[in-house]
């Protein structure tokens, strides 16, 4: 059984949510190959590579791929299906985007948010915004899967040789093109792969606020900043922001929420975090349940102190 695993990385650097991905799919089986999409991407390449486990990186640029749009990822990936029989990416919002589009052209069920390999065509997934885990066996002939990182240790990104192949890259889409990106410039660590995280909820009540409490904080302890997403919707946040089900899912050492409640759709986010934090002025507040230390405190006394300790 081969795997393909499509590569998550900006055009210069692999990502450390590939590596992750990669101890996936070497649960599913030994023979696993990487694909480099993107334009300008041959470090990348040479870093996959490397990576334990890799048997051989494909590689395919383009001016096309650059942005991995769904329309010609999917035109490159359908083709070399013919030699895989499955294909496996990160559930990020490129993994998301591109794996349905994967799934209709070779009319195959998408088996999403993978959590746990249970043999090659047994895997267990979240349902229900995360309150139950669903294990999933199939016997279809083509696999597509997501994987969610956080759920999987990083393979190592050393000890591997793998050969490095070009493949031709497709044509442009004729309905699709890339117009722009607008992205949060921050020296701040990337959230989905932070150590610690520090969120804010619709309880700090302006962007000026959200700003004003949370940077600091994070600045102090090296961490990334997360928001609910009543916060997001509220304009206190950039969406790149959003921790939960509809945002991104973290799994830091440290999560700190403050002024956030705790709905679902946040916990389902976060929940996985090996330390929860939550302070809030409500003591019937949902995050209280699965936090592993709770502060019932107004915020605006909580976190100076909390400052002044961590000096």
């Amino acid at each position: 059984m081969a795997v393909l695993l499509i590569a998550d990385h900006d055009n210069k650097s692999l990502n450390d949510t590939t590596l992750k991905v990669l101890t996936a799919a070497l649960a599913i089986s030994a023979d696993v190959d990487v694909l480099v999409m993107g334009d300008g991407a041959q470090a990348v390449a040479d870093a996959a590579a490397k990576a334990t486990g890799v048997r051989k990186v494909l590689l395919a640029q383009s001016p096309t791929l650059a942005k991995m749009l769904a329309e010609p990822a999917a035109d490159l990936v359908v083709p070399l299906m013919q030699g895989y029989d499955a294909v496996v990416a990160p559930a990020t919002t490129a993994g998301k985007d591109i794996s349905p589009r994967i799934a209709a052209k070779l009319d195959a069920s998408q088996i999403t948010d993978v959590v746990q390999v249970d043999g090659p065509k047994t895997f267990v997934r979240p349902i229900y915004a995360g309150n139950a885990l669903e294990t999933i066996t199939t016997n279809e002939p083509k696999l597509v899967i997501t994987v969610r990182p956080t759920a999987f240790k990083a393979a190592a990104a050393e000890g591997g040789s793998a050969p490095v192949e070009t493949v031709q890259a497709p044509a442009a889409s004729p309905k699709a093109h890339f117009v722009s990106e607008a992205v949060t410039a921050s020296d701040r660590p990337e959230l989905g792969a932070a150590k610690i995280v520090v969120s804010g909820g619709r309880a700090l009540g302006s962007a000026e606020e959200f700003k004003a409490v949370l940077e600091p904080l994070a600045d102090k302890l090296g961490a990334a900043i997360g928001a609910s997403r009543a916060a997001v919707d509220a304009g206190y946040a950039p969406n790149d922001y959003q921790v939960g089900q509809t945002g991104k899912v973290v799994a830091p050492a440290l999560y700190i929420a403050i002024g956030i409640s705790g709905a679902i759709q946040h916990l389902a986010g976060m929940k996985d975090s090996k330390v929860i934090v939550a302070i809030n002025k409500d003591p019937d507040a949902p995050i209280f349940q699965i936090a592993d230390y709770g502060l019932v405190a107004d915020y605006k006394t909580a976190v100076p102190a909390l400052m002044q300790a961590l000096g």
